[in-house]
């Protein structure tokens, strides 16, 4: 293997997780507006609350770049190791990991006021199998238009990832991705639970 490939190779996860890190919706509303996005609407960094008090546009602006921000290094991990075998597999897991615990926990904001992982996951998997995002985004469609809240979609479509990883890849490998990125989706709603159950989540 090129020693720059190697480098490459060595670096990817690091970088995935330095990338996935990046709060696109605190750099973007801080950039075109006044708001505080961390103290404003549910306090969290990622699009929907970024539409919510700063406006669709931005909205949509910071859905693209965290989406983005999952696909690019899942991609480039899979141009270098393929979808050979598990070995592969796996270390193109490790760099979509990476960069959506970036979004989790990012190192530019200390670890602390991460987004929900909604979108970064989605990229993740977008780069792995479009199929398998497909599939997430109608259970998260039917979901939102059943009950009006989007939170509840996004825990639906997540809880589809591992099935459907599994399915359209027939990757126990990324089957355990696709969980691991649920399991972090949830986490990351425990308030938006606690609502949901209690009946007190916003609607759309």
């Amino acid at each position: 293997m090129p020693l720059i490939r190697t480098a490459g190779f060595l670096a990817l996860p690091a970088a995935a997780y330095a990338l996935g890190s990046i709060p696109w919706g605190l750099v973007l509303t801080r950039a075109f507006t006044s708001v505080d996005i961390r103290t404003s609407g549910s306090g969290n960094i990622g699009a929907t609350n970024v539409r919510r008090t700063a406006g669709t546009f931005l909205g949509l602006l910071t859905l693209a770049l965290d989406i983005l921000k999952g696909w690019l290094p899942t991609f480039l991990a899979l141009l270098l190791a393929g979808r050979e075998d598990a070995a592969s597999d796996l270390y193109v897991s490790a760099a979509a990991l990476a960069a959506f615990l970036g979004h989790l926990f990012p190192i530019y904001m200390k670890g602390k006021n991460g987004g929900k992982g909604v979108a970064t996951a989605g990229g993740c998997i977008l780069a792995v199998s479009p199929a398998a995002v497909g599939a997430a985004v109608l259970g998260f469609i039917l979901v939102v238009v059943l009950t009006r809240r989007v939170s509840a979609g996004s825990l639906a479509g997540a809880s589809l990832l591992p099935a459907a990883l599994w399915i359209f890849t027939g990757s126990p490998v990324f089957a355990a991705l696709g969980f691991l990125m649920a399991a972090g989706i949830v986490l990351r709603h425990r308030e938006n639970i606690r609502r949901l159950l209690s009946g007190k989540e916003p609607r759309i």
